[in-house]
């Protein structure tokens, strides 16, 4: 049978990508909800991936018909079938067809009636090795991180050996077991009643300012004031579920004495009609008792939090109303003291937090009152009784429960990436990241989760079933944990907190909101079990587990020869550190359930030694760092080499955008015997993240296929792969143009699809025998990618040859990065194929004609309005070159004809442009060059300019523009 799978020949990326993108913006039910983990792929993605490896590429097509549209209609086919296979959550008959499929074509390639055996050596979150299992294979996640490694036991095994409900084991329903998730729920509200007996003084009710006095008297009590059943709250009394704080130094004037708040905004809440903030104004009073910490400055002057409520429709009017601006005030560490105006600079605000002299001041608490909807906000000032119990109270309490529970504080330190900001704060230990209240709640919950597994046994639960709810339970606890730390953020649309730890960093935060976990509400241990149970739910539909181990993909105990498939996500060069990240989950969970998995927490912290990562943190610089990284990655591509059938395929999904990234990449598929047979691009994030609007990111993630390598020449020749090359990438723009993939997407996958060429060799030589490293051949790729993108753009290559070098780059730049801010080393790499130089005398951020801007280490294309200002702009020769860039002639002529149009005759007149190419290039940019329109490369600003200059082009170009003929 012909072997070449569908992946190596098709697939819908427009289809699946679309509802990729859509899965990452669910997560009610999603595995997403069990336990955070980073860079999870969706699932459907993953899907896609192991369906189109495992069957072959004219599977889909018909028996009988012309030979010479069985292609074409087989691809048809088979988009229609992926597309209903790959929908989230999932077509159950078309999930029970993917499976008698790949067990059909499976039972063919090997002659035996067993499902393919897949593995996922970097199995992270166990997406993919979920996706094998709903496809029925025989599914195997490898993974280094003990964190993970749990997580994949909770996703992969436990919910399919455990899910279904059992008479003949002791359980909670009856006596008889239930079922794992709601085992879990049973479990989880008993932890939770006996916490909250424990603590609930912790969180008191709030006095409703709008009570009468008689109604404050404590004795009459309503038991369901708070929404999760989860409070006792008195008449007359409002349930705090938020503590909102912000963090405090001395001020730096030492005549001053005043308490300066660091705090970024006090916009409490943002929706139409309803903005609340906080008003900050000066009090000369007696120091507050909701003052915590050492910086409390002299005593006296403190700030005071008013709450401010507007109906207005819009955030600008709402800000009018107020008379100030809520979202004004501290910036990147730097705040002033509003009684005599010094800034607190950061660098001030790190010296007095290491000396322990940064403190906390509660700003507002949010509450919610038994049957009216939404928050109530009460500052912090208005409140009268002592609502926080005091920190050395608390700490005796810390003190007891671990002598008495057999605990300990988290102790551990914070390294490598997750130290890269904390510790210029004083902040060095796990335990810092907490409240003295947040400690003490964490430490009860986990008190109670140790205690229900030996209540589970005591009870005659099977030891297996008992470890596998309370492994579910640590899950939820993780959850709470990531919601109830020092350094969350409160969310003004959603009126709720929300973590920061996502970010791919521990970042500080100068306010942070503290949650209620016994209350019902978001964050709360109530609401993470209620997300927990219901996402189990959704993945008892795999009723075959996965085989989960612990280790590193650079040395398995696998068989030669084993797996019919590789589907994997791996480590992306100098991206994230995940065993720096999932410290702080780490030592949590060696405190819930490592008793129950010593072999996997028994070390401080998560192993990172062999972390393949090139993470400068660990390492004396870049070089050293990426030498790890490409070693470690070609220990493991060898490893997978070994394990993987002679005919089995390699999939992984990449997402690095550098050459860098990728040259490391390469180097290791090319030493290690892959070859790279195709790539497609997926979009697999979700597209308004956490992303900031310039900052340019990868909107999707590539997926290379590659085979191992079987050839009898061992070396190729450059000027046979270049032709080879041209041929790849001309193809591949074209396809994946029509698809709809642009920008830096189109450029990476058709980078991704060219090495092809390159990695079918060893070795690669010009004629006078120097090696192609490969690093210079991804820039040869990028330059020949380059190239067939703007002649796209222009419709020809006639018409892109006569285009000079820095208009051409600032084409390319806007169509592959928008407005976004590039790392230098993209940036040149970037450049290098289109001849220019980004510094130096003759660099295109040189000078007040500079046509990028430099900060640091990142580079920002200007637009018109930037530069167009300059009167020598267009006029004379540029960036080392004899004539005009045409750029430099557009944007001068864009700038005049919006702010000086008198002067645009005179311009043209001494700039004398071809009015062709000038014309053309504006068409380029604002995109109606192309069949259709609708692709806009530049800025808004620029984008109207262009449209009102090529509207009126006669007018304002042609009728004042002096030629000779």
């Amino acid at each position: 049978m012909n072997d070449r799978r569908l992946i190596e020949d098709f697939l819908p990326i427009k289809e699946i990508s679309a509802e990729a993108s859509r899965e990452k913006s669910l997560r009610h039910g999603h595995i997403s909800t069990l336990h955070l983990w980073w860079a999870r792929r969706p699932l459907v993605a993953c899907r896609a991936a192991v369906y189109a490896s495992l069957v072959p590429a004219d599977f889909h097509a018909p028996k009988n018909g012309p030979e010479n549209k069985r292609a074409s209609l087989g691809r048809a086919n088979a988009a229609k079938f992926l597309k209903e296979l790959c929908l989230y959550p999932g077509n159950p008959q078309r999930i029970e067809e993917a499976k008698q499929n790949i067990l059909k074509v499976h039972r063919e390639r090997t002659g035996k009636d067993e499902p393919p055996k897949v593995l996922d050596c970097f199995a992270g979150g166990g997406a993919i090795p979920l996706e094998s299992l709903r496809l029925g294979c025989e599914a195997y996640a490898l993974e280094l991180n003990p964190v993970a490694h749990l997580i994949e036991l909770c996703t992969l095994v436990y919910p399919q050996k455990y899910g279904k409900p059992d008479p003949n084991f002791v359980g909670c329903e009856k006596g008889k077991w239930a079922g794992l998730a709601e085992e879990v729920e049973y479990w989880g509200k008993w932890v939770l009643e006996k916490v909250k007996t424990e603590i609930g003084d912790l969180y008191p009710p709030i006095p409703d300012p709008k009570a009468s006095s008689k109604r404050l008297d404590g004795k009459a009590y309503l038991p369901k004031m708070d929404p999760g059943d989860a409070l006792t709250v008195p008449v007359g009394y409002l349930t705090p579920v938020a503590y909102l704080w912000t963090r405090t130094v001395p001020c730096k004037n030492p005549a001053c004495g005043a308490v300066v708040q660091l705090v970024r905004q006090t916009w409490l809440c943002k929706k139409a009609g309803r903005y609340i903030a906080l008003k900050v104004t000066q009090n000369f009073s007696s120091p507050s008792p909701l003052l915590r910490g050492e910086g409390k400055g002299g005593g006296e002057k403190q700030p005071v939090f008013t709450v401010v409520q507007s109906s207005k429709r819009s955030e600008n009017q709402a800000i009018e109303e107020f008379g100030f601006d809520p979202g004004m005030f501290s910036k990147a560490g730097n705040s002033t003291c509003i009684f005599c105006g010094t800034v607190a600079d950061s660098s001030y605000v790190k010296e007095q937090a290491k000396a322990k002299k940064m403190g906390q001041h509660l700003m507002a608490v949010v509450c919610t009152k038994w049957k009216e909807k939404g928050k109530i906000y009460l500052a912090g000032n208005d409140i009268t009784h002592n609502v926080i119990p005091h920190k050395e109270i608390i700490q005796k309490r810390i003190q007891k429960l671990c002598k008495e529970g057999e605990l300990t504080v988290p102790e551990e330190p914070l390294i490598d990436k997750s130290a890269d900001q904390l510790p210029l704060y004083g902040i060095t230990k796990y335990g810092e990241l907490f409240t003295p209240r947040q400690m003490l709640t964490l430490l009860t919950f986990t008190k109670w989760m140790r205690k229900a597994r030996g209540e589970m046994s005591e009870r005659g639960y099977q030891t297996e079933k008992s470890k596998a709810v309370t492994a579910s339970l640590s899950m939820i606890f993780d959850k709470m944990a990531q919601l109830n730390c020092a350094v969350t953020v409160w969310k003004t649309d959603a009126e709720a907190v929300v973590d920061t730890i996502g970010r791919h960093a521990i970042p500080m935060t100068w306010d942070f909101g503290e949650g209620v976990p016994i209350s019902g509400l978001s964050g709360s241990w109530q609401s993470q079990l209620n997300r927990f149970s219901h996402s189990l739910s959704t993945i008892f539909d795999v009723n075959n587990e996965a085989l989960v181990n612990r280790g590193t993909a650079t040395g398995t105990h696998y068989s030669q020869d084993f797996f019919d498939v590789v589907v994997t996500d791996p480590p992306y060069y100098d991206n994230i550190s995940y065993a720096a990240l999932s410290d702080f989950f780490y030592v949590w969970l060696k405190r819930s359930v490592g008793h129950l998995y010593p072999e996997h927490f028994a070390s401080e912290l998560t192993p990172k030694k062999n972390e393949a990562v090139a993470d400068q943190f660990r390492f004396s610089g870049k070089g050293e760092a990426k030498r790890f990284y490409e070693s470690m990655m070609s220990k493991a591509f060898n490893e997978t080499y070994r394990i993987l059938k002679r005919e089995g395929i390699l999939t992984m999904i990449y997402a690095h955008k550098t050459v860098a990234g990728w040259s490391t990449l390469v180097n290791a598929l090319r030493q290690t015997g892959f070859t790279v047979v195709e790539a497609w691009p997926l979009e697999t994030e979700i597209k308004f993240g956490m992303v900031k609007e310039n900052k340019a990111m990868l909107a999707s993630s590539i997926f290379l296929i590659a085979r191992k390598r079987y050839i009898d020449s061992k070396v190729g020749q450059y000027s046979t792969i270049k032709g080879e090359l041209e041929e790849i990438v001309r193809e591949r723009v074209q396809t994946l143009w029509g698809e709809g993939i642009t920008g830096a997407d189109l450029i990476i996958a058709c980078v991704g699809a060219g090495l092809k060429a390159f990695t079918q060799y060893e070795r690669v030589e010009l004629p006078n025998g120097e090696e192609v490293s490969s690093e210079r051949f991804l820039t040869e790729v990028e330059g020949v990618v380059q190239e067939t993108i703007i002649e796209f753009l222009f419709g020809s290559r006639s018409k892109v040859s006569s285009v000079d070098a820095p208009t051409r780059f600032y084409i390319l730049w806007r169509y592959a990065y928008g407005r976004g801010e590039i790392d230098a080393g993209e940036a040149i790499v970037f450049s290098y194929p289109l001849g220019v130089e980004l510094d130096g005398s003759q660099g295109l951020s040189t000078g007040k004609l500079a046509l990028l801007e430099k900060k640091g280490k990142k580079y920002r294309l200007k637009d018109y309005s930037e530069r167009g200002e300059e009167e020598r702009l267009g006029i004379e020769p540029r960036f080392g070159k004899t004539g005009k860039p045409l750029i430099d002639v557009l944007h001068r002529l864009l700038w005049l004809m919006e702010n000086r149009t008198l002067f645009i005759k005179e311009f043209l007149d001494q700039a004398m442009p071809n009015t062709e190419e000038l014309r053309l290039v504006a068409q380029v940019l604002s995109g109606s060059s192309l069949q259709g329109g609708g692709l806009k490369l530049t800025t808004d600003a620029e984008q109207s300019a262009l449209q009102k200059l090529l509207s009126n082009w006669r007018s304002i170009v042609e009728d004042n523009l002096f030629r000779k003929r």
